[in-house]
Protein backbone atom coordinates (compact mmCIF):
# COMPACT_ATOMS: atom_id res chain seq x y z
CA UNK A 1 0.00 0.00 0.00
CA UNK A 2 1.63 3.33 -1.08
CA UNK A 3 1.74 6.41 0.98
CA UNK A 4 -0.71 7.88 -2.11
CA UNK A 5 -2.86 4.95 -1.34
CA UNK A 6 -3.20 5.20 2.62
CA UNK A 7 -3.79 8.59 2.26
CA UNK A 8 -6.84 8.11 -0.10
CA UNK A 9 -7.85 5.29 1.97
CA UNK A 10 -7.75 6.88 5.17
CA UNK A 11 -9.72 9.44 3.48
CA UNK A 12 -12.69 7.47 2.67
CA UNK A 13 -12.32 6.54 5.96
CA UNK A 14 -13.01 9.79 8.02
CA UNK A 15 -15.58 10.72 5.47
CA UNK A 16 -17.71 8.10 6.94
CA UNK A 17 -17.36 10.23 10.16
CA UNK A 18 -17.24 7.26 12.68
CA UNK A 19 -15.93 4.06 10.51
CA UNK A 20 -17.71 0.79 10.65
CA UNK A 21 -15.91 -1.70 12.66
CA UNK A 22 -15.58 -3.76 9.53
CA UNK A 23 -14.48 -1.31 7.22
CA UNK A 24 -11.59 -0.24 10.00
CA UNK A 25 -10.47 -3.82 10.36
CA UNK A 26 -9.78 -4.31 6.92
CA UNK A 27 -8.48 -1.15 6.05
CA UNK A 28 -5.34 -2.02 9.09
CA UNK A 29 -5.26 -5.11 8.14
CA UNK A 30 -4.30 -4.01 4.62
CA UNK A 31 -1.69 -1.78 5.55
CA UNK A 32 -0.27 -4.45 7.51
CA UNK A 33 -0.02 -6.79 5.03
CA UNK A 34 1.69 -4.60 2.18
CA UNK A 35 3.50 -2.49 4.64
CA UNK A 36 4.28 -4.33 8.03
CA UNK A 37 7.41 -4.04 9.55
CA UNK A 38 9.62 -7.29 10.68
CA UNK A 39 11.57 -7.44 14.29
CA UNK A 40 13.49 -10.79 15.97
CA UNK A 41 10.56 -10.35 18.36
CA UNK A 42 7.21 -10.81 16.04
CA UNK A 43 9.18 -13.97 14.72
CA UNK A 44 8.56 -15.96 18.29
CA UNK A 45 5.84 -16.86 20.94
CA UNK A 46 7.86 -17.62 23.46
CA UNK A 47 6.90 -15.43 26.35
CA UNK A 48 10.15 -14.95 27.97
CA UNK A 49 11.59 -13.21 24.50
CA UNK A 50 8.62 -10.81 24.26
CA UNK A 51 8.59 -9.59 27.54
CA UNK A 52 12.23 -8.75 27.45
CA UNK A 53 11.54 -7.19 24.08
CA UNK A 54 8.53 -5.13 25.00
CA UNK A 55 10.60 -4.34 28.58
CA UNK A 56 13.32 -2.58 25.98
CA UNK A 57 10.49 -0.74 23.78
CA UNK A 58 9.58 1.07 26.86
CA UNK A 59 10.72 4.70 25.80
CA UNK A 60 13.09 3.08 23.48
CA UNK A 61 13.45 2.96 19.71
CA UNK A 62 13.16 0.20 18.01
CA UNK A 63 15.98 0.41 16.06
CA UNK A 64 18.21 1.04 19.35
CA UNK A 65 16.06 -2.67 20.47
CA UNK A 66 17.21 -4.77 18.31
CA UNK A 67 21.24 -5.60 18.71
CA UNK A 68 20.51 -5.36 22.29
CA UNK A 69 17.24 -7.20 22.36
CA UNK A 70 19.63 -9.89 20.25
CA UNK A 71 22.66 -9.45 22.33
CA UNK A 72 20.69 -9.66 25.37
CA UNK A 73 18.81 -13.26 24.57
CA UNK A 74 22.22 -14.51 23.38
CA UNK A 75 23.54 -14.08 26.70
CA UNK A 76 20.42 -14.65 28.83
CA UNK A 77 18.82 -17.03 26.67
CA UNK A 78 16.02 -18.11 28.83
CA UNK A 79 14.36 -16.74 31.75
CA UNK A 80 16.41 -19.28 34.38
CA UNK A 81 19.63 -17.84 32.83
CA UNK A 82 18.21 -14.32 33.47
CA UNK A 83 17.12 -15.20 37.24
CA UNK A 84 20.61 -16.58 38.18
CA UNK A 85 22.26 -13.96 36.81
CA UNK A 86 23.72 -11.10 38.75
CA UNK A 87 23.09 -7.67 38.50
CA UNK A 88 26.28 -6.81 37.51
CA UNK A 89 25.99 -8.53 34.85
CA UNK A 90 22.19 -7.59 33.89
CA UNK A 91 23.10 -3.79 34.08
CA UNK A 92 26.36 -5.04 31.65
CA UNK A 93 24.04 -6.23 29.11
CA UNK A 94 21.66 -2.92 29.24
CA UNK A 95 24.07 -0.74 29.09
CA UNK A 96 23.04 1.85 25.99
CA UNK A 97 19.27 1.92 26.27
CA UNK A 98 19.11 3.69 29.39
CA UNK A 99 15.99 3.67 32.10
CA UNK A 100 18.18 1.06 34.12
CA UNK A 101 15.39 0.77 36.16
CA UNK A 102 13.54 -1.46 33.44
CA UNK A 103 16.50 -4.20 33.43
CA UNK A 104 16.39 -4.63 37.49
CA UNK A 105 12.72 -5.01 37.10
CA UNK A 106 13.21 -7.63 34.24
CA UNK A 107 15.72 -9.00 36.25
CA UNK A 108 13.86 -9.48 39.19
CA UNK A 109 10.43 -10.79 37.37
CA UNK A 110 12.89 -13.95 36.22
CA UNK A 111 13.79 -14.53 39.97
CA UNK A 112 9.99 -14.25 40.89
CA UNK A 113 8.92 -16.84 37.78
CA UNK A 114 11.82 -19.19 38.59
CA UNK A 115 11.92 -19.33 42.41
CA UNK A 116 8.10 -18.34 43.28
CA UNK A 117 6.47 -19.90 40.44
CA UNK A 118 9.07 -22.97 39.96
CA UNK A 119 9.67 -21.47 36.15
CA UNK A 120 5.99 -21.53 35.32
CA UNK A 121 5.54 -18.40 33.18
CA UNK A 122 2.53 -16.18 33.82
CA UNK A 123 -0.36 -16.81 30.87
CA UNK A 124 -3.22 -14.70 31.89
CA UNK A 125 -3.29 -10.75 32.48
CA UNK A 126 -3.53 -10.85 36.29
CA UNK A 127 -0.76 -12.96 36.66
CA UNK A 128 1.71 -11.13 34.20
CA UNK A 129 0.59 -7.75 36.41
CA UNK A 130 1.59 -9.45 39.07
CA UNK A 131 5.81 -9.57 38.05
CA UNK A 132 7.50 -6.63 39.07
CA UNK A 133 7.70 -3.70 36.62
CA UNK A 134 5.06 -4.72 34.21
CA UNK A 135 2.09 -2.62 34.13
CA UNK A 136 -1.00 -2.99 32.22
CA UNK A 137 0.58 -2.41 28.94
CA UNK A 138 2.95 -4.55 28.91
CA UNK A 139 0.71 -7.27 30.49
CA UNK A 140 -1.75 -7.18 27.84
CA UNK A 141 1.40 -7.01 25.06
CA UNK A 142 2.86 -10.11 26.29
CA UNK A 143 -1.23 -12.02 26.28
CA UNK A 144 -1.66 -10.92 23.13
CA UNK A 145 1.89 -11.69 21.48
CA UNK A 146 2.75 -14.64 23.53
CA UNK A 147 -0.50 -15.98 24.03
CA UNK A 148 -3.46 -15.18 21.60
CA UNK A 149 -5.22 -13.20 24.59
CA UNK A 150 -7.73 -10.31 22.82
CA UNK A 151 -7.49 -7.29 25.35
CA UNK A 152 -7.51 -3.66 24.34
CA UNK A 153 -3.88 -1.81 25.47
CA UNK A 154 -3.02 1.47 24.30
CA UNK A 155 0.85 3.03 23.48
CA UNK A 156 1.75 6.18 21.40
CA UNK A 157 1.38 4.05 17.85
CA UNK A 158 -2.14 2.83 19.10
CA UNK A 159 -3.03 5.89 20.42
CA UNK A 160 -1.90 8.04 16.99
CA UNK A 161 -4.22 5.70 14.92
CA UNK A 162 -7.33 5.80 17.30
CA UNK A 163 -6.79 10.00 17.43
CA UNK A 164 -6.83 10.06 13.97
CA UNK A 165 -9.95 7.91 12.82
CA UNK A 166 -12.15 8.04 15.43
CA UNK A 167 -11.05 11.44 17.57
CA UNK A 168 -10.10 13.38 14.40
CA UNK A 169 -11.69 16.66 16.08
CA UNK A 170 -11.06 16.52 19.57
CA UNK A 171 -8.60 18.78 21.16
CA UNK A 172 -8.29 16.70 24.38
CA UNK A 173 -9.20 12.98 24.28
CA UNK A 174 -8.65 10.67 27.29
CA UNK A 175 -7.07 7.18 27.11
CA UNK A 176 -10.36 5.79 28.84
CA UNK A 177 -11.94 7.11 26.05
CA UNK A 178 -9.61 5.51 23.54
CA UNK A 179 -9.28 2.23 25.64
CA UNK A 180 -13.38 1.74 25.06
CA UNK A 181 -12.96 2.41 21.09
CA UNK A 182 -9.89 -0.13 20.76
CA UNK A 183 -12.14 -2.38 23.06
CA UNK A 184 -15.35 -2.34 20.56
CA UNK A 185 -12.47 -3.02 17.47
CA UNK A 186 -10.71 -5.52 18.59
CA UNK A 187 -9.85 -8.03 16.22
CA UNK A 188 -10.23 -11.13 18.25
CA UNK A 189 -9.52 -13.48 15.72
CA UNK A 190 -5.70 -12.93 15.50
CA UNK A 191 -5.26 -10.25 18.54
CA UNK A 192 -1.51 -10.53 18.05
CA UNK A 193 -1.79 -9.87 14.05
CA UNK A 194 -3.94 -6.75 14.80
CA UNK A 195 -1.83 -4.49 17.67
CA UNK A 196 1.43 -5.35 15.29
CA UNK A 197 -0.78 -3.64 12.17
CA UNK A 198 -1.72 -1.06 14.33
CA UNK A 199 1.66 -0.07 15.81
CA UNK A 200 2.95 -0.18 12.47
CA UNK A 201 -0.05 2.55 11.18
CA UNK A 202 0.59 4.51 13.72
CA UNK A 203 3.95 4.68 12.86
CA UNK A 204 2.89 5.94 9.28
CA UNK A 205 0.56 8.14 10.55
CA UNK A 206 2.70 9.66 13.16
CA UNK A 207 5.49 10.22 10.00
CA UNK A 208 2.57 12.13 8.28
CA UNK A 209 1.77 13.99 11.29
CA UNK A 210 3.79 14.51 13.74
CA UNK A 211 1.34 16.37 16.33
CA UNK A 212 -1.31 13.52 16.36
CA UNK A 213 -0.38 12.83 20.05
CA UNK A 214 -0.77 16.14 21.36
CA UNK A 215 -4.22 15.79 21.33
CA UNK A 216 -3.82 12.53 23.79
CA UNK A 217 -5.05 14.14 27.30
CA UNK A 218 -1.74 12.09 28.24
CA UNK A 219 0.57 13.23 25.99
CA UNK A 220 3.80 14.12 28.11
CA UNK A 221 6.95 15.36 25.39
CA UNK A 222 9.93 13.29 26.04
CA UNK A 223 12.58 15.22 28.00
CA UNK A 224 16.42 15.90 26.72
CA UNK A 225 18.86 13.37 27.84
CA UNK A 226 21.98 15.24 27.18
CA UNK A 227 22.61 17.42 30.07
CA UNK A 228 20.08 15.64 32.21
CA UNK A 229 20.15 14.09 35.60
CA UNK A 230 19.50 10.86 33.58
CA UNK A 231 22.80 11.17 31.41
CA UNK A 232 24.61 11.68 35.12
CA UNK A 233 23.16 8.29 36.50
CA UNK A 234 23.57 6.77 33.31
CA UNK A 235 27.60 7.59 33.01
CA UNK A 236 27.55 7.09 37.34
CA UNK A 237 26.20 3.29 36.59
CA UNK A 238 28.20 2.51 33.69
CA UNK A 239 31.66 3.91 35.09
CA UNK A 240 30.76 1.79 38.32
CA UNK A 241 29.62 -1.49 36.01
CA UNK A 242 32.96 -1.39 34.35
CA UNK A 243 34.73 -1.45 37.30
CA UNK A 244 34.46 -1.04 41.07
CA UNK A 245 35.64 2.34 41.92
CA UNK A 246 36.18 4.88 44.75
CA UNK A 247 33.93 8.02 45.10
CA UNK A 248 37.13 9.93 43.88
CA UNK A 249 37.85 7.52 40.74
CA UNK A 250 34.41 8.67 39.59
CA UNK A 251 34.65 11.63 40.30
CA UNK A 252 38.13 12.19 38.17
CA UNK A 253 36.36 9.33 35.54
CA UNK A 254 33.52 12.09 34.80
CA UNK A 255 32.96 15.50 33.95
CA UNK A 256 30.18 16.59 35.86
CA UNK A 257 29.53 18.40 38.41
CA UNK A 258 30.44 16.59 42.30
CA UNK A 259 27.65 17.57 43.68
CA UNK A 260 25.57 15.76 40.62
CA UNK A 261 27.79 12.57 40.84
CA UNK A 262 26.89 12.47 44.57
CA UNK A 263 23.01 12.82 43.61
CA UNK A 264 23.53 10.58 41.57
CA UNK A 265 25.19 7.76 43.49
CA UNK A 266 22.96 7.97 46.41
CA UNK A 267 19.72 7.41 44.04
CA UNK A 268 21.37 4.74 42.79
CA UNK A 269 22.84 3.00 45.98
CA UNK A 270 19.04 3.67 47.68
CA UNK A 271 17.37 1.79 44.72
CA UNK A 272 19.82 -1.64 44.35
CA UNK A 273 22.06 -0.79 41.46
CA UNK A 274 25.23 0.00 43.66
CA UNK A 275 26.39 -0.96 47.00
CA UNK A 276 29.42 0.62 49.03
CA UNK A 277 31.54 -2.10 50.39
CA UNK A 278 33.38 -1.82 53.67
CA UNK A 279 36.74 -0.89 51.61
CA UNK A 280 34.88 2.30 50.04
CA UNK A 281 34.33 0.99 47.23
CA UNK A 282 31.15 1.42 45.04
CA UNK A 283 29.93 -1.87 43.07
CA UNK A 284 27.18 -3.09 41.07
CA UNK A 285 25.92 -6.07 43.28
CA UNK A 286 26.90 -9.35 42.60
CA UNK A 287 23.22 -11.48 43.66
Amino acid sequence: MKEGTIQKKMDVLRAQGTPEVKDFQQFVLSFYRSRGREFPWRATRDPYAILVSEIMLQQTQTDRVVPKYEAFLKEFPSVEALSKASVADVVRMWMGLGYYRRALNLHKAAKVICEERGGDFPTTIQELRSLPGVGSYTAAAVGAFAFGIAAPMIETNIRSVYLTFFFPKRRVVTDKEVSQVVEETLYRRDPRRWFYALMDLGVELKRLDRSINTRSKHYVRQSKFHGSHRQVRAAVLKTIAEKSRRFEEVLSELSYPQEKIELALTQLEREGFVIKKRSGLFAVPMK
